[in-house]
């Protein structure tokens, strides 16, 4: 019986192998980007760097200390796709999809990882959801990196505009935010040379829309046809997606129009593509059209609650989550109405949903507080910029308003960490690095305290 009692205790939970999981690929990617062939010096690159990178790729965040055009080989390039596309998906998705192929039997331990890894609530027909994951995944992004690839090889040599689009396809889907151009534009100039192309930014735009709104609502969308019928989770997330892009693009482009360094310096349609991309870039991508630092603060502070926000669960992209947002608000307008439930399109939410939406979105507020305060001590730059790098970071956005590749050694390491807890989730990190919960055996009694 000891020896049962003890093998269970070093039995690694859903949530732990998850984390040791992410941990490794950054890890085998940090070591494989620090070779000499993975640099364009021929120069080990600095293991703070390359895990910094490794980092950034695999939790599809898009920080980078070096330019990824410039600075690194097609070695070194391809090493990060990889991070980005086995990191978007999630490692236990990528490894069902050798599974499906040898045609070996998922295991129920591994449909629990499965489960844990797309934020599912059962396990019923996770195998079939991962096909439609990849299925998905790969259609959308070999149909992007054949637009692209048409679009770019007007400018670029074919091979070279090939390359160009099956890289950014999966960097963009992904939500990753990582580019090519500095090797076109110069180092860190993102997407900012097509900032009034409308075939680069539509096809830009709905790679991150798709990457962003989850594989779950994908999938709803698809058998729309056929159900003629959205789940309340789908609805939420469309709702919410299109409410705060256009509300995005509305504020940006009003804070910005006279901007001479962003959008001051645009014709009246560049204005609109631009600003409209800038607010869909922070659901997690990380791209951007228009040079982030030079914008005013009050649009800086904007992104920075866009950012805190993020995408939809079970997508590839990061923050508190849409969905999470939604049921704030609607607790929100329960308490001003006077009304007991939160009700989301004729649907009553449980108290569950409620409690873990506030937990996710304070234990997210405390990391984002604490990590600005500590950053604020080390780095010797404005609260503002800090403050817009660690919610880039917890966000797995990637936007940058200059500070990434100023960092300090103990900077590094703190962003690091803050994208790490931010692929995995606040709650989902807290469960690997916690004891394992016990059911409690009896209740205590009820207490009242003054609120407001």
């Amino acid at each position: 019986m000891k020896s049962i009692k003890k093998a269970s205790r070093w039995q690694l939970t859903p949530p732990q192998i998850l984390v040791m999981g992410f941990g490794t690929i950054i890890l085998i990617g940090a070591l494989l980007l620090m070779l000499p062939i993975a640099n364009s010096d021929g120069q080990p690159l600095p293991f703070i760097d390359a895990l910094f990178t490794a980092t950034s790729a695999t939790c599809v965040t898009g920080l980078v200390v070096v330019d990824t055009g410039t600075h690194f080989t097609l070695f070194g390039q391809i090493v990060i796709i990889t991070l980005i596309q086995v990191g978007g998906l999630g490692f236990m998705t990528m490894a069902t999809l050798f599974a499906l192929a040898f045609r070996k039997r998922i295991s129920l331990k591994e449909r629990l990882i499965l489960q844990e890894a797309l934020n599912q609530g059962s396990m019923e027909g996770i195998v079939r959801l991962i096909r439609k994951v990849l299925l998905y995944a790969f259609c959308i992004e070999g149909a992007a990196a054949v637009l692209f690839t048409l679009r770019w090889a007007f400018d670029l040599p074919f091979g070279k505009a090939l390359y160009y689009g099956i890289f950014h396809a999966i960097s963009l889907f992904n939500n990753a935010g990582f580019d090519l151009f500095g090797s076109v534009s110069g180092p860190f100039s993102s997407l900012t040379l097509y900032v009034g192309d409308p075939i680069v930014n539509i096809v830009a735009i709905l790679l991150i829309v798709l990457g962003g709104i989850g594989f779950i609502v994908l999938s709803d969308v698809a058998d729309y046809r056929r159900t003629r019928r959205l789940s309340l989770h789908s609805k939420v997330v469309l709702t919410m997606t299109g409410l705060l892009i256009v509300l995005g693009a509305i504020v940006i482009l009003v804070f910005e129009f006279t901007n001479p360094a962003t959008l001051g310096g645009l014709n009246g349609w560049q204005k609109m593509w631009a600003a409209l991309f800038q607010s869909v870039s922070p659901r997690t991508a990380g791209a951007n059209t228009v040079d982030i630092g030079a914008m005013r603060q009050a649009t800086q502070f904007f992104i920075v609650v866009l950012m805190f926000i993020g995408a939809s669960p079970g997508s590839t992209g990061g923050g508190i989550k849409t969905t999470t947002f939604a049921i704030l608000i609607g607790a929100v307008i329960t308490m001003i109405r006077g009304k007991e439930d939160i009700v989301i399109f004729r649907h009553r939410l449980g108290k569950d949903r409620i409690f873990k939406a506030v937990t996710i979105t304070l234990m997210a507020l405390f990391m984002v507080i604490g990590v600005t305060m500590v950053l604020s001590t080390t780095e010797d730059h404005p609260f503002l910029m800090i403050l817009f790098e660690t919610t880039s970071a917890f966000g797995t956005v990637g936007l940058t308003a200059g500070l990434t590749s100023d960092l300090t050694v103990v900077g590094k390491l703190l962003i690091c960490l803050m994208m790490f807890a931010g692929r995995l989730g606040p709650i989902t990190l807290a469960y690997a690095l916690g004891p394992k919960s016990e059911r409690e055996l009896y209740k205590h009694p009820e207490g009242k305290i003054t609120i407001g």
